[in-house]
């Protein structure tokens, strides 16, 4: 999969989804970043926690799916922002932010779409 164009028609779906980007699960950045023109509220360092810890989380439930099944995303909703998780098999992860007036079920469903349509033929 073309990652970076996954990641771009993720931005270009919605105006109020503020990052997309797919990481590895060492937590390296395969492809993506945040919208051009949205400032970041996280620092570097902070952003980087963030990661690491949305990694381990996501190693947990890869061993949990055995009774529950595989999970296909998560959701963490802030005061400024939401946080997505979506889980692309068993090697990359998705991260998404939204604005906090985004609507959940168009970013997940603008998400998981998108994913189907980006897979190679």
């Amino acid at each position: 999969m073309d990652y970076e164009k996954f990641c771009s028609d993720i931005l270009a779906a919605d105006p109020k989804i503020r990052f997309a980007t797919v990481y590895d699960e060492w937590a390296s950045r395969v492809a993506g970043g945040i919208r051009e023109g949205v400032e970041n509220l996280l620092s570097n360092h902070a952003e980087n926690e963030l990661v690491n810890l949305s990694i381990m989380d996501w190693k947990a439930r890869k061993d949990m799916s055995k009774w529950l099944g595989m999970t296909k995303y998560t959701l963490g909703e802030y005061d400024k922002v939401k946080r997505f998780s979506f889980y692309l098999g068993a090697e990359h992860l998705l991260l998404v932010s939204a604005e906090k007036d985004a609507d959940t079920n168009v970013v997940v469903d603008e998400v998981i779409k998108l994913y189907y349509q980006n897979q190679p033929k």
